[in-house]
């Protein structure tokens, strides 16, 4: 009879604590279900309170980021976005990749040596030039590298045929792997582009469509290629103001970043900042569109990600500028020569 007492007590104490773990506060129930509409989320019965719980977490850290940003704590702000019901570990296994840094295989980037910084524009905004194409969504693949390498190559295609065509994404993913890239894995920009050169061209997107997942073959046809390059060119490994004689020049460019901590995933528009961001462990890839001065005089680069328009400023973040490379913004930069 003791014993009985006991595997019951333990069973009723293993409920309770389920319910503590799972408690949900009342007064975000109609925020929970804005947001499961907002982003069509769907969830097994089972999984339905973990999410939820997940959910509250990230909301209070929102709430409390954004409560010390107002306070001028911070110079970014934080939003619930489709990552929301998510925890640290999930995002970063879905959603980053352990990107190699660059091995220098590329032309010398000797043509800006003799630029006086001061004669570049303070500005830049190459979005408005007509150079790069709409921000779209990678989903759960870890194909980040293939939409940055891509990003620079459209830019540089339309700069010389002033044509602007959406490449393939999907034609990286399932065919470069000789050249060293895993998919939905991860790759390296540079890599990309070899595998362009060698191949001598890369699928527009509207013929090699994009599917969010490793292709069990290579789809890719010559009388599809959108684009083409003859080299690529490696910026020197951290230098920022290299970086912003390539953006001013050529265009948009190629870069891996560090954006491992929870404020990246949920910005929402600000200049970002994160002074613990490792410039030397790279696990992600986007594309500097432009730069520019914010009007208190933060200074910073225009970037575009791609998680889709719901997230960040429509899909771009300001990431900091001259800030002893937060982030690594310029640890593994490079662009196409076509």
């Amino acid at each position: 009879m003791y014993r009985q007492g006991i595997v019951v007590l333990a069973v009723l104490s293993t409920i309770f604590a389920a319910q503590i773990k799972y408690m949900r506060i009342p007064e975000l129930d109609d925020e929970w279900e804005k947001f499961k509409q907002t982003y069509n989320k769907n969830y097994p019965d089972d999984e339905h309170e973990q999410r939820r719980s997940i959910w509250e977490a990230n909301v209070d850290y929102i709430n409390e980021h954004n409560k010390r940003a107002d306070e001028g704590q911070y110079t970014f702000w934080l939003a619930v976005n489709q990552f929301a019901d998510m925890t640290n570990k999930e995002f970063a296994s879905t959603m980053n990749v352990n990107m190699m840094t660059s091995e220098g295989s590329g032309e010398e980037n000797n043509e800006f040596k003799d630029v006086d910084i001061g004669s570049l524009p303070t500005e830049v905004d190459w979005r408005t030039k007509g150079y790069v194409t709409p921000v779209i969504n990678q989903l759960q693949c870890g194909s980040c590298w293939a939409f940055s390498a891509l990003g620079s190559l459209e830019g540089q295609h339309f700069k010389q045929t002033g044509e602007l065509v959406p490449l393939s994404a999907q034609n990286l993913i399932d065919c470069s792997q000789m050249e060293g890239n895993y998919g939905c894995n991860g790759g390296l920009m540079d890599n990309s582009f070899k595998y362009i050169k060698m191949n001598n061209g890369v699928d527009s997107a509207a013929a090699y469509p994009y599917t969010g997942q490793d292709g069990t073959k290579c789809l890719f046809k010559r009388e599809n290629v959108g684009a083409t390059l003859k080299s690529y060119v490696d910026i020197p490994k951290g230098s920022e103001l290299d970086l912003q004689k390539a953006v001013a020049m050529v265009g948009p460019i190629s870069v891996g970043i560090n954006n491992e901590h929870q404020s990246y995933r949920f910005y929402k528009k600000g200049v970002y900042y994160e002074p613990s961001c490792n410039p030397n462990q790279l696990d992600h890839a986007n594309l500097v569109t432009g730069y520019g001065v914010t009007a208190n005089g933060t200074e910073y680069w225009m970037v575009k990600e791609s998680w889709s328009t719901a997230w960040g400023m429509d899909g771009y973040i300001m990431m900091s500028r001259n800030r002893n490379n937060n982030c690594g913004i310029a640890s593994t930069a490079s662009y196409p020569i076509v």
